[in-house]
């Protein structure tokens, strides 16, 4: 089997169904109804894959402080891997309706364990309906795995360490959310409407072609470099609104082949929790 690290084309994974080493996970997720693909998942999914929740599997929404989808221990992650039927030596594809977002999460949460072999289908599942693929209905009897890893030290970044980052001016901030979001002009899901000074603005939605699949790696990598304006990627912080979001740009530099960026887990929501630290709005400078 062919291995995959960012995206896999849906042709590509047609090409791979029904291998031993291949596992599929459904992460369909809507904000604003988080039941919503669970309910979504047994009506029609890619054969073969199994459900993966952003509240349930991917967070733990029972830790306080720490945004609104704070990252899971790893013990409890690696659980939630091996209900899923997935092991270290399994290549991973993970999908959701369209634009890659949740998946992203996904494929971030296992690089954090060192998995590698994992991918984001482009196009998520309209691509795969459009090439006509394989669906199937109901719940998947799964073989229950092990999953034993660690979260790699340093990959996720802290409150703190960014405050400090961002006072000693080293580090580049980039925030995924929408423009309207990241100016302040609205903000839809959490207290505090703004952004946090020194940030500069890369909704994730302009990684999409169209708004439908990623586009070129070269076109990824020149619209990023001229955003970091000389920075490593690997002195790069990402972040979002609960640090879903900014891992689609962690994918897109990834495949542009700027990797190296660390993602805030917290971002905004955890950051405009405590109305002691500083907020801009508008427009970045």
């Amino acid at each position: 089997m062919t291995e995959w690290n960012t995206l896999i084309s849906a042709a590509e994974l047609q090409a791979e169904l029904g291998g031993a080493q291949l596992a599929i996970v459904d992460c369909r997720f809507d904000l604003r109804d988080p039941s919503a693909g669970g309910r979504l998942f047994p009506l029609g999914h890619i054969a073969g894959a199994s459900y993966a929740s952003l509240d349930a599997d991917l967070s733990d929404l029972s830790k306080t402080g720490r945004g609104r989808h704070p990252l899971p221990d790893v013990e409890r992650f690696c659980l939630a891997l091996g209900r899923m039927g997935i092991t270290p030596q399994h290549q991973v594809v993970a999908y959701d309706g369209l634009d890659g977002s949740i998946a992203a999460r996904f494929w971030w949460m296992l690089n954090l364990l060192g998995h590698k072999r994992v991918a984001v289908l482009d196009g998520g599942l309209e691509a795969w309906i459009r090439l006509g693929g394989a669906m199937t209905t109901g719940s998947p009897r799964v073989r229950q795995r092990e999953y034993k890893a660690r979260y790699q030290s340093g990959q996720v970044i802290t409150t703190a360490v960014l405050a400090a980052r961002m006072a000693s001016g080293d580090a580049l901030l980039i925030d995924a959310r929408s423009r309207e979001r990241f100016r302040g002009d609205v903000e839809p899901l959490d207290p505090v409407a703004g952004h946090i000074p020194g940030a500069k603005n890369r909704p994730f939605a302009d990684n999409l072609n169209a708004g439908v699949g990623f586009k070129t790696a070269l076109q990824l990598r020149l619209e990023f470099e001229r955003l970091l304006g000389g920075k490593s990627p690997a002195d790069t912080i990402l972040m979002c609104g609960s640090g879903v979001t900014a891992c689609h740009n962690l994918l897109a530099m990834t495949h542009a082949g700027l990797p190296g960026a660390r993602v805030y887990a917290g971002s905004w929501s955890e950051w405009c929790s405590d109305r002691s630290r500083p907020v801009e709005r508008g427009d970045a400078t």
